[in-house]
């Protein structure tokens, strides 16, 4: 018997959430066949069998969180070779691994409101469902974990959704728990407040000279860039624990995005050297794979600036969050018609809102300004 042991995810991973599984116990496997799908803070990740074997014994049901490294599944391997290369994460390739436990005194898992003991092999479905019907399913209420899927592979379609299931349990007086993104959203929030020294700073573009095709988030893009070169220490990463900060030589620039699930920020890579029809494509490819809980993990990390462009929803100003170990984030507000001063005379201008929300501990008021004048000469321009 050999258990396997969820694997490495990505940098800075520390669990994730089962989605769906794809087998159940008893059921003979060949390496690299999808077995269980997880939801980590970045996106849902397909996890294949790390070697052909049964299936003797599974760990948890949809809904539970386990952590990275806490047994997943028990194989009878029955003496076959172990195949390191189909695993999602770092395994010894020479044979199946043994059982390591997780740290000391560390839950193993976190089981969903609701759900069966995870001490006993789990009576798993083997159907699955897209991100829309999984969508749709919390939309309506609907534990999808409880459902039997119609369509091909017993995957759980629109219509089986239809026909009605067992309610999401609740954890009383009209609370149900938080899963998925949003789960890792308020994790990332509590990070930030615990973690960041944050301070704001105000002020906006006139932007009359934009002409009428302008990309407004293009220009944002070029407006941080120009902000970055003008100090440098907002693009940065800190290590509030150590002490030290990383100034970056490219800007590596997260772009906040609005889900029903939650908020993703995927990221695009050296905005300063690539012209704006391939910043735009970029931006087309992330929106679509961010939509289908397809963007791969390497584009969900590794931000060294972020930008939220909350005023296509409204508002003129927020005070946002910054995202440790970034050191700044730029917000802009909805673009709308303002009277203001122009050259001695009073005009009616189109106004974009701008705030900029930094680390105190790694940059100072004046850097700040600094990024911010910058970023607005390039926006005016």
């Amino acid at each position: 018997m050999t258990t396997f042991l969820l694997p490495d995810l990505g940098e800075g991973l520390t669990e994730a959430e089962i989605v769906s599984w794809h087998v159940g116990t008893g059921d003979r496997v060949i390496a690299d066949q999808p077995m269980v799908s997880v939801e980590t803070a970045k996106a849902v990740v397909e996890i294949p069998a790390p070697w052909s074997g049964r299936i003797a014994r599974t760990f948890g049901v949809p809904g539970d969180v386990i952590l990275i490294g806490a047994p997943l599944a028990e194989f009878e391997t029955g003496g076959e070779t172990a195949d390191a290369g189909a695993v999602v994460g770092t395994l010894p390739g020479a044979a199946p691994p043994a059982t390591r436990a997780p740290p000391p005194g560390a839950p193993v898992l976190v089981p969903a409101a609701g759900s069966p003991s995870t001490a006993t092999p789990s009576p798993l479905p083997h159907g699955r469902a897209s991100p829309a019907v999984r969508k749709r399913a919390a939309e309506l209420g609907i534990d999808i974990a409880a459902i039997s899927g119609t369509g091909p592979g017993g995957a759980i379609t629109m219509s089986d959704l239809d026909k009605g299931g067992a309610p999401l349990a609740a954890l009383g007086d009209g609370y149900a728990p938080l899963t998925g993104v949003r789960r890792a959203m308020a994790d990332a929030m509590t990070s930030s407040a615990s973690q960041v020294v944050s301070a704001s700073v105000t002020d906006e573009a006139i932007i009359d000279a934009w002409p009428a095709d302008a990309d407004p988030t293009i220009r944002l893009a070029r407006a941080i860039v120009a902000g970055c070169r003008a100090a440098p220490e907002l693009n940065a990463w800190l290590d509030g624990k150590r002490k030290a900060r990383r100034l970056h030589p490219q800007v590596d620039l997260g772009i906040a995005m609005e889900t029903a699930d939650g908020l993703f920020v995927p990221v695009l890579r050296d905005v300063a050297s690539r012209k704006d029809a391939d910043l735009r494509a970029g931006l087309e490819a992330m929106k679509r794979d961010v939509a289908n809980r397809s963007v791969p993990l390497a584009e969900l990390r590794g931000q060294t600036i972020t930008l939220s462009n909350f005023g296509m929803l409204g508002g003129r100003h927020a005070v946002l969050a910054v995202m440790p170990p970034q050191v700044a984030i730029l917000g802009a507000g909805r673009i709308e018609p303002a009277v203001r001063v122009v050259e001695g005379e009073m005009r009616i201008v189109r106004v974009l809102p701008l705030s900029l929300t930094f680390d105190h501990r790694a940059v100072t008021g004046a850097e700040a300004m600094r990024f911010l004048s910058a970023a607005i000469a390039e926006l005016s321009g």
